[in-house]
C-alpha cells in the first residue's frame, strides 16, 4: 500500500487535483564587480565582471548582450566575463538596464 492509498483511506471524500510548482526567479544577491586589469595579459586591456551567483546559460546571455551592444570581443568563464579594452562605465551601464546591481572596482 502506498502513500496514495492510505490518504484515499484517510481521506475518502478527497478529490486529487494536478499542481505546479511556480518558477522562483533569479536575483543576485551581491552586486557584481567591475573592474580593469592589465597585469598577466601581455599589457592588453580588460574590463572584467566578476561575483556572478547564478547558472551558466544566464552567464552567457549577459556576456553575449554586452559584447553586441558594444560591439566588441570577450569570453566567460567560471562566474567571469572578460570583455577586451576598458568599458568599464559602459558595461556598468548596459548591466544597470538589465536590472543587476554593479560595483566599479579602480580608478
Amino acid at each position: 500500500m502506498d502513500l496514495r492509498d492510505q490518504l484515499k483511506n484517510l481521506f475518502p471524500d478527497h478529490e486529487e487535483q494536478d499542481f505546479e510548482m511556480p518558477e522562483e526567479e533569479f536575483k543576485q544577491k551581491e552586486p557584481l564587480v567591475c573592474k580593469f586589469e592589465k597585469k598577466g595579459r601581455n599589457g592588453k586591456p580588460v574590463t572584467i565582471v566578476e561575483g556572478w551567483e547564478g547558472s551558466e546559460e544566464e552567464l552567457k546571455k549577459i556576456s553575449k548582450k554586452i559584447k553586441t551592444t558594444l560591439g566588441i570581443g570577450g569570453s566567460e568563464k567560471d562566474g567571469t566575463i572578460i570583455i577586451q579594452g576598458d568599458n568599464r562605465d559602459k558595461i556598468m551601464n548596459i548591466l544597470k538596464e538589465m536590472g543587476y546591481k554593479t560595483k566599479r572596482v579602480g580608478g
